[in-house]
């Protein structure tokens, strides 16, 4: 019975390093899909198996695809947005009244300053991906801090309540 439990204990700690996280939602970036206070489920083994401490994977299997809901670390931050271009996407601009990214035939707002550091490139780097928040409009994503790196990607949510 002793070995039993201990084996269950070790399963429970592999399974949680390597291949489930549970989450809290914290703010409103990902309204209405996720509301603040949501708890949800994170596949951390969808892209691959990582090397907890730190950001290499040690066996990679796929990558993230538009619309996968992404949890990432940005400064020292675990931060979950929808992957919205990957990489060698292109980047589509408007200027009408505004500055503006176009994705999939929706105007995303830029301000003049998101405007003027995303405008330098044409399409997402090798490597990278692009996300935004549901809720765009009240959202800090990659209009703000750039491309997110595929290797700081720490898994996929899966379930939310």
């Amino acid at each position: 019975m002793k070995k039993l439990i201990f084996f269950g204990i070790l399963i429970g700690i592999f399974a949680k390093i390597f291949i489930f996280d549970f989450l809290k939602i914290s703010g409103t970036s990902m309204y209405p899909t996720l509301k603040s206070e949501n708890r949800i489920v994170i596949n951390k083994a969808a892209f691959g198996l990582q090397n907890p401490f730190t950001k290499n994977y040690m066996l990679k299997w796929s990558k993230p695809k538009k619309n996968d809901i992404v949890t990432f670390l940005h400064q020292d931050k675990i931060v979950i947005k929808r992957c919205v271009l990957t990489e060698k996407d292109s980047l589509e601009f408007l200027i009408d009244s505004g500055y503006y990214l176009i994705i999939d035939k929706k105007k995303i707002p830029l301000s003049e300053v998101q405007y003027l550091n995303l405008s330098k490139t044409t399409e997402v780097p090798k490597g990278f991906i692009f996300v935004l928040g549901d809720n765009f409009l009240n959202s800090v994503d990659s209009r703000d801090y750039g491309f997110v790196s595929i290797k700081s990607i720490k898994g996929k949510a899966l379930i939310h309540e």
